[in-house]
């Protein structure tokens, strides 16, 4: 169990003022100035050897993501682009980080930007959030007004300014590719890579796009030193994460816990167990919607961090916990998750823009047993097409979940085939 002490998000649950004047009082804005004073390549190092790795899904290493930019400026001005997009289901972590802990992240901002050679920071987020949206705006003019952004900002020496752009709407500009052409007021399609955004991102200059929970860690490990932080956590999975538990617990909530925590642990100590009983577990995905689902027998012993569920076949993803028990229809909750992924493919690759239709009405008539046995081995051949075979991973995110019920919940599928056939009649999908 993570001790009070180590957590970074002392106001996850908005107890507290999350002002400046608050933000202030729980060590934000302290010794910015000293540690942008040690220099670019070493805040960077410092970033690397601490392990953290990106928090937004693909749990790339940051600091080597960050080292990418370039050391000197072709003319061009870098960027820092923050994914505040966060239109994964079940994942709900970046909000209460804007919504209580807004100046973690401006600060982590300016520090990133610094380590980038950027002047100039994008706030990309989610449209819908409109309460959390205010409360970014004002923070973000409290340190304007303190001399935290602007000219020489926060006594640094550099020159930083934010700006916060609002999504519409659209899951697939969570991808940062199709995040930068929204940015660029074009319609948010993913784009072929190389080049990379380090290269040619937003107006095509060097860009890095982080994720909120990304960013608004580094000024803590910074204070407190990257071993701090490499010491939490397990090897090559270092730190604390913000964990989103919903679905079938008894008390749903956000949690920030130690990377590894044991699934069990998590969901038992502090989302209040599973309705009716850890044995009433049927099933979770681990990570958002996009991760592959795992049964009750793996969740017994898994460790919730990068590598352990990528070995299970699965994956930490967004770190959104999605808890099914037994009264759960796990074949029609992929069902949904089909439908969903169907819904928001924005089209540009054949096998994600005609998979996901072919995936959503094949898993509809699994849902009511219309289907035949045989679809099912025709369904898995369908995900494989789709999967790896598209410019970003939507594709690979639609046919994951499908994948995961094949593997683990195959005879569910072939005995709600063969009751439709005997003469039973499950609730056709809606």
């Amino acid at each position: 169990m993570l001790k009070d002490e180590d957590r970074i998000y002392k106001n996850l649950y908005g107890q507290h003022d999350w002002r400046l004047a608050g933000a202030r009082a729980r060590g934000d804005w302290e010794g910015t100035a000293e540690i942008l004073a040690k220099g670019r390549d070493a805040v960077v190092e410092e970033v690397k050897s601490c392990g953290m790795r990106g928090r937004g899904g693909a749990g790339f290493p940051t600091g080597l993501k960050w080292s990418f930019m370039p050391k000197t400026s072709d003319g061009r001005p870098s960027y820092l682009v923050v994914n505040a997009d966060e239109s994964e289901p079940g994942t709900c972590k970046d909000r209460d980080i804007i919504r209580h802990e807004p100046h973690k992240l401006i600060e982590g901002c300016l520090v990133a930007g610094f380590c980038m050679g950027a002047h100039t920071g994008y706030i990309y987020i989610r449209g819908e959030y409109y309460n959390e949206y205010l409360h970014l705006m004002a923070a973000i003019e409290e340190a304007y007004s303190a001399g935290l952004l602007g000219q020489n900002a926060a006594g640094t020496g550099w020159d930083f300014d934010l700006r916060v752009h609002r999504g519409a709407g659209a899951y697939i500009c969570g991808e940062e590719s199709a995040l930068l052409e929204s940015l660029e007021g074009k319609k948010g399609m993913p784009r072929m890579k190389p080049p990379f955004p380090a290269a040619m991102g937003v107006y095509g200059c060097p860009t890095t796009v982080n994720n909120v929970e990304t960013i608004a860690g580094i000024p803590t490990i910074l204070r407190r030193g990257a071993s701090w932080f490499a010491n939490l956590g397990r090897p090559k999975n270092s730190g604390t994460k913000i964990f989103c538990i919903s679905g079938h617990v008894n008390h749903p909530c956000n949690v920030e816990e130690e990377l590894g925590v044991p699934m069990k642990d998590l969901i038992e100590k502090h989302a209040g167990g599973v309705r009716g009983g850890w044995d009433n577990l049927q099933a979770v995905i681990p990570g958002g919607a996009s991760m592959p689902i795992l049964p009750k027998s793996v969740c017994d012993t898994i460790l919730m961090d990068f590598d352990s569920l990528k070995d299970a076949r699965s994956g930490l993803g967004s770190g959104a916990v999605i808890v099914m028990d037994k009264s759960a229809d796990v074949i029609k909750a992929i069902w949904r998750l089909a439908k969903f992924f169907k819904h928001e493919s924005c089209g540009q690759c054949t096998p994600c823009r005609e998979g996901t239709g072919w995936m959503m009405r094949m898993m509809a008539k699994m849902v009511d047993g219309s289907a035949e046995i045989s679809d099912i081995d025709l369904m898995e051949t369908i995900t494989r097409q789709v999967e790896g075979h598209t410019i970003c991973a939507f594709g690979d995110a639609a046919a994951w979940p499908i994948q995961g019920l094949l593997r683990h919940f195959r005879p569910l599928v072939e005995q709600r085939i063969m009751d439709r056939k005997n003469g039973a009649m499950p609730l056709a999908a809606e």
